[in-house]
């Protein structure tokens, strides 16, 4: 029988060493729990970095992924399926967007909605030619193409991979006027996390996207938003930026878009951005294939039919209150919005990792962030009562490590 070692193993020798994953193998996945290869269970904190909201294996998603194997799976945007009209119909009326354009990783929406943005620049705003600035903020995620590690502080993304792509300009985060004397006539947009994943559940100051969403009109730039991870109920609403009542220009979308089951991503605008693009000027060989289309659209049915948002922000300030009471010499801080919380460590609680390490071993897996970050996603399928269970294991973790 091949043990957990076995396998951990044959991925350090063949694999490369791009991660620094817990050691722990998971080989079957139900709703909030995972099992390893040796049958021992977890509950998940992690949520695949919310790819996972509607629970492992939702066996609607497994239903609709087998039903449309066994149809036709690919097409490529050559031909026209049957699956990809109704996903743009019924994302956009779920959204409130009037146009939408899919895509496969949350780095290829990203790279999108940059094409987008500054062709807009060019061709709708008038900006001359390889002029249009993008501003960006520090703490950013936003994936790991060379263009989107070419502007990340964080210097461990950006080590050997250079030169960069200019046109960006990286500025604080939740520093709106900092922003205000960025702007100038050549900005094409400003792109922004409503709530910084990667950083450590950063939430900006409140105004934050109230101030960015009047500038930007100010200054006829884009406002475009990254709500890979923190959209699609993850904070307690559809999409984070609804906490301060603003719209965007253009909405970046994807992990949860199709329940952790397929890679499925989008950019959602209207008509004046997306009309930027003409056959033949962007696309993907899997983009919009039948699918993905067909399982996005399950899984955003589920999100609706079983009030995930809803429960999110319910279940989100019940969870945060549990935490807030917890009494340890090792909490700094600990912030966030729906089921997306991170625990700051104070710099002499030795990092997160070991927190985690201790965790595993109580049966919870979470994850650390930029090192002194316990990260906590769970699936929004979680239950009050698996809630109190974490609770208790966290608790004893960080009073007695």
């Amino acid at each position: 029988m091949i043990k957990a070692t076995d396998y951990i193993e044959l991925e350090d020798h063949y694999g490369a060493h791009n991660y620094h994953p817990l050691d722990v193998v998971v080989a079957r996945a139900e709703g909030a729990w995972v099992w390893d290869v040796d049958g021992t269970k977890y509950l998940d904190f992690l949520a695949a970095y919310s790819a996972v909201n509607q629970g492992h294996c939702h066996p609607r998603l497994v239903a609709a992924m087998v039903r449309q194997a066994g149809r036709v799976g690919l097409t490529s945007r050559a031909f026209r399926n049957d699956q990809l009209g109704p996903f743009c119909k019924e994302v956009t009326e779920l959204t409130g967007f009037g146009r939408v354009l899919p895509m496969n990783s949350g780095a290829e929406a990203v790279e999108t909605a940059i094409k987008a943005a500054r062709k807009w620049a060019y061709t709708v705003k008038g900006v001359p030619d390889g002029q249009a600035e993008i501003l960006v903020f520090e703490g950013n995620f936003h994936g790991r193409t060379t263009t989107i590690v070419g502007f990340s502080s964080e210097a461990d993304y950006r080590a050997g991979f250079g030169p960069f792509t200019p046109g960006f300009r990286l500025l604080p985060y939740g520093d709106a006027d900092a922003v205000a004397k960025a702007l100038h006539p050549n900005v094409a947009a400003i792109l922004v996390e409503p709530i910084q994943g990667e950083s450590g559940i950063v939430v900006p100051p409140d105004g934050f996207l109230r101030r960015l969403r009047q500038l930007a009109d100010q200054h006829r730039a884009l406002l475009v938003v990254d709500e890979i991870q923190s959209g699609l109920g993850r904070t307690g609403k559809l999409f984070a930026y609804q906490h301060e009542g603003v719209r965007p220009d253009i909405v970046i979308i994807g992990k949860a878009l199709s329940g952790g089951m397929y890679p499925v991503s989008a950019i959602l605008a209207d008509d004046e951005v997306m009309d930027v693009f003409q056959p033949g000027q962007h696309g993907s060989t899997f983009g919009g294939n039948p699918l993905g289309m067909a399982i996005a659209r399950e899984a955003l049915r589920v999100l609706v039919d079983e009030g995930l948002v809803e429960r999110s922000a319910e279940l989100g300030d019940y969870f945060l209150g549990k935490l807030r009471a917890i009494r340890s010499p090792h909490i700094a801080e600990i912030r966030g919005r729906g089921l997306w919380i991170g625990i700051q460590l104070k710099p002499e609680a030795g990092g997160a990792r070991r927190f985690c390490e201790a965790l595993q071993r109580e049966g919870l897996l979470c994850k650390e962030t930029h090192a002194t970050v316990i990260r906590i996603a769970p699936p929004l399928v979680i239950t009050r009562d698996e809630i109190d269970w974490a609770t208790e294991r966290i608790a004893k973790v960080l009073t007695t490590l």
